[in-house]
Order: C-alpha cells, then sequence, then structure tokens
C-alpha cells in the first residue's frame, strides 16, 4: 500500500464536523515533528537528571537504527526502556502535567489541528507512553480518549517495559480502534506514515499528513488553551545536538556559574553590575533610579514594586541601583539563605504581622516587593496582593525582564536551591531593569484610592510596559497546576536575615 492511498489533510473540510468523531496519530501528525526523541529527553532530564540524558544519548543511535532497519516497534522500545526504567510513575507524571505541554504546544501542526478540533469527538491513537502524553492531549487539545503505549510498573516505579499487545504501532494500532470502536467506523482517520495505515484503513475518511519541515506551527494567540504555567529547567527543545550541547556545557556552566554567583555575593554592591558585565552577564537599566531616602529627614523609604522573574529579582535590582536594597520573600531554601548578598526578611502571610514588619523596614530605608508572590515564566503577571498599598505613598513600579537561552532558574517541582546555579549557567543571561515613574500621590490609598485599586493600576502599568497582559492567578494556581499543591511552606514561619526566596 503506498501513501498515495490517501488524500493528503488539507483535502480534509473542517466545516459542519462538530458531529464527527477524529482519530489522529500524534508525532507527525498532530505534531510537525516526527520524532519523539526530545520529548522522552526531556523526561530524562528531569526526572533523572543528566545522567540518565547522557545515557539517553548514547542509546538513540541504537534505538534509530532499530527503528529504520528493524521495526518501529523495536526503536521505541529502547527509547522508552532507557528513559523510564527505574523512575517513579508519579515522577513522569509530573514532568508530563508540568513540563511537556509547553514544548508539545510549541510543535502543533496548523493543518491537522484545524480538522482535529474542528470535530466533536476527539481520539488519539499513539505509540507514545499513554502516561507521558495524556495530559498534553487531554488538557490543552481537548481530546476525549487516549489511546497509547502503556508500561509495565513494580510498586510505583516503571520497569522500561510495555504491557501487551507492544508498542502501538501498525496492526496493534489497528487492533486497538476496533477494541475501541468495534463494528462502528469514526469519520476521519489522520495520520503520517505507513505504520498508521492499518488504523485509517477503519475510518470512514482518511487523510495523511505529508512531512513539511517548512510548515510553522500554531501561533501562542490561535492556541486552545494558553500556557501560563509550565515547569522544567531546559528552555529548548532537545534534539539530538541541543542535548550533546547541554551534556557538555554542565560542568563548565556550573563552575561559571559558581564565579557569578561568587562576584555578586562578596564584591561591594556599587561594583557587582561591572562585574556581571565582565562575567558576560548582562544586566540592561532603562529609566530613571531614584536617588537613595536621607535618613536625616525622617522619610519613608521607596517600595520598589517588581514584576516577579527570578528569585535574583532584588539582586539586579540592587546591582542596576549601585546599592544593597532589602527584599521581602517567601519561601527559600537554606543554600540561598547562604549565598543570599542582601538582606531579605521571610513573610509569614499573616496580615497584621507582615504589614508592622515592611512599615517598619521602610521607616529604615528603601524596599523591594514582588507582589505577584511567585514568578511567572510567560508574558503575563499573576495578581498583585494588595497588602503593600495601605503601608506607604512611595511606590516605584519595576518592570523585570530576564532572558536565558539553555536553563530556567526557577522551578516549581524541584529544588529551589539550585535556581540561582541554573540562571548562572547560561552562557550569556540578561537582566532588563526597567524603573517607571514614582506613583502620584492622587493615585495612592492616602489620597482616597483602595488598596485594590492601588495594586491593579500598579499591575497594569508594569503589564504595558512589558506588552504583558495582566491575571488574576495567585501563587496557589501556580503550585496547583505544576506540583499538585497551594504553595504553602509547612515549617513555622520565621522573620530571619540573609534570606533569598521567590
Amino acid at each position: 500500500m503506498e501513501i498515495t492511498t490517501f488524500p493528503i489533510v488539507d483535502k480534509c473540510a473542517s466545516i459542519g464536523r462538530e458531529k464527527d468523531t477524529v482519530v489522529a496519530d500524534m508525532d507527525g501528525t498532530l505534531l510537525r515533528g516526527r520524532s519523539s526523541f526530545p520529548y522522552f529527553a526531556l523526561v530524562a532530564f528531569e526526572v533523572g537528571g543528566v545522567l540518565r540524558l547522557l545515557f539517553l544519548l548514547l542509546a538513540s543511535p541504537f534505538a534509530g537504527l532499530l527503528y529504520y532497519c528493524v521495526s518501529e516497534s523495536a526503536g521505541i522500545q529502547v527509547l522508552i526502556f532507557v528513559t523510564f526504567a527505574g523512575m517513579k510513575v508519579s515522577d513522569i507524571e509530573s514532568v508530563a502535567r508540568a513540563v511537556l505541554p509547553k514544548f508539545y504546544s510549541g510543535d502543533l501542526h496548523p493543518e491537522s489541528w484545524k480538522v482535529f478540533s474542528s470535530c466533536g469527538k476527539r481520539y488519539v491513537l499513539t505509540a507514545n507512553p499513554r502516561v507521558m502524553v495524556e495530559a498534553f492531549l487531554k488538557d490543552f487539545l481537548g481530546a476525549d480518549m487516549v489511546l497509547g503505549t502503556e508500561i509495565e510498573t513494580y510498586k510505583g516505579r516503571a520497569t522500561g517495559f510495555v504491557k501487551k499487545p507492544g508498542v502501538l504501532v501498525g496492526k496493534n494500532k489497528g487492533d486497538a480502534l476496533k477494541k475501541e470502536f468495534g463494528e462502528a467506523k469514526p469519520e476521519i482517520g489522520l495520520g503520517d506514515r505507513h505504520t498508521d495505515f492499518p488504523f485509517l484503513a477503519l475510518c470512514k475518511e482518511a487523510y495523511i499528513v505529508p512531512p513539511k519541515p517548512e510548515v510553522k506551527a500554531v501561533t501562542a494567540i490561535k492556541l486552545p488553551k494558553p500556557i501560563i504555567f509550565h515547569d522544567g529547567r531546559l528552555v529548548q527543545k532537545p534534539t539530538p545536538i541541543m542535548a550533546l550541547l547541554i551534556i557538555l556545557w554542565i560542568p563548565i556552566g556550573f563552575i561559571l556559574a559558581c564565579l557569578r554567583i561568587a562576584a555578586g555575593s562578596l564584591l561591594p554592591m556599587p561594583i557587582v553590575y561591572y562585574a556581571f558585565w565582565a562575567l558576560g552577564v548582562r544586566v540592561i537599566i532603562n529609566g530613571n533610579p531614584p536617588p537613595p531616602v536621607n535618613k536625616s529627614d525622617n522619610k519613608s523609604g521607596v517600595l520598589f514594586i517588581c514584576s516577579h522573574r527570578t528569585l535574583l529579582d532584588p539582586i539586579f535590582l540592587s546591582a542596576a541601583l549601585g546599592r544593597p536594597i532589602p527584599a521581602v520573600t517567601y519561601s527559600v531554601s537554606r543554600l540561598t539563605e547562604i549565598i543570599s548578598p542582601i538582606k531579605t526578611f521571610r513573610l509569614n502571610r499573616d496580615r497584621a504581622l507582615d504589614a508592622s514588619m515592611i512599615k517598619k523596614l521602610l521607616q529604615e530605608g528603601d524596599l523591594a516587593i514582588c507582589p505577584e508572590g511567585t514568578t511567572c515564566r510567560e508574558p503575563f503577571l499573576l495578581r498583585f496582593s494588595a497588602l503593600f498599598a495601605e503601608l506607604t505613598d512611595e511606590f516605584v513600579p519595576v518592570a523585570m525582564v530576564n532572558k536565558m537561552s539553555m536553563f530556567h532558574g526557577t522551578t516549581a517541582r524541584g529544588w529551589k536551591g539550585m535556581d540561582p546555579f541554573y540562571f548562572f549557567m547560561n552562557p550569556s543571561p540578561a537582566y532588563e531593569v526597567t524603573f517607571l515613574n514614582k506613583l502620584p500621590y492622587e493615585l495612592t490609598c492616602n489620597s482616597g484610592k483602595s488598596s485594590h485599586e492601588v495594586a491593579n493600576y500598579i499591575q497594569r502599568v508594569i503589564a504595558a510596559t512589558l506588552s504583558y497582559e495582566c491575571t488574576t492567578f495567585t501563587r496557589k494556581d501556580k503550585y496547583r497546576a505544576l506540583a499538585g499543591n497551594d504553595g504553602t511552606v509547612v515549617e513555622k514561619p520565621k522573620i530571619k536575615k540573609g534570606i533569598m526566596g521567590c
């Protein structure tokens, strides 16, 4: 049977399909990319670390040889075994929920998505392990059912083997479709290779998605659901070449990160800006930074209201100003306590106690706060807590933007103590600090505005500066989406100096 037996997908009408059922393959069909290696590599790195990624990379030539010379099933089984063997199933599910959707959504095929999204019932039939793809397909693409390869488990861990009938390719895909639909036939089938033909032949209409490397993915604005929260350390999709670069760079990057952190922690703040530039960390300053408060005038310090990108926001604010600015934070790690170059004070989520502490700190000088309460990687601002607006009328909004090419400097699932190391492990990370105009007195609470009005106004001003979108999401929303908890720190809150957090 030749691939020309079926028409190509752009011949499929997508209008009036609300009552139809579609069954689609994933790699090369719903996604532009035909290789699943980058997604196995993401699971390998996020759960097993750099050594697991190395093992997967070393095994990939053997997997490719089996895939093309023996069978698709044999090649995919090698990838599954090397990636999953010994991993906790809960860890795989966590990565599937928090990490993979960002990368999958960036590779959505426009033609197949147009057809898939137009149908009332949506099924996906894929050779990928179901545990790895189901969260994305159901939560972001609206799939009603995902039929994928099932992995063997033992006491909550993956063994690396697959359950019968094996990897869903070729005849196994046809059998899975028959088992699900019985004698009924779905209206539309979408596939991209000859091993999809057995299930395509069971559909009333079948279409092939031809390989077109030049086709552009569905743009972010057209995605069925925006990706606001995502986790994981890797910025770019780990293709084999990128995976090799990551493995080779990590030892060099860690040494470089230690040098950069030492410079920020040990050198006087007025020269940290220049030290960062000398070590390849770009610090870009926009706007007019306010001068330090003269304590002899008995004036309240300035409260810098910062958008929150990483726990390093107060550090780069201080570097931009040339003087250390204390900050109030929430969750922290012991390691970041040790390496923190500025005084920071932990919030305990008791409104009265927090307000009293912030007022006292403002009497001593300038202070920085990130009212979102947690970081967000995408061009969105989370809801601003209104507490800060009641405590002073000296506000300077600060728009923070960072740029990373290899590693993210934040995590919701992992150890936060490594956040600054991962940020500084990037070859040439950058921070752009934009000082906005001081908030006019007539827009503060002391002039009659409510605290929520002040907080929402500052959120909108920062969002407009960054071309970001304001949301009402909170810290709890982020941690429920990524980590399965509400982000609450269990330990008894205390006020300490020398702490960094996000």
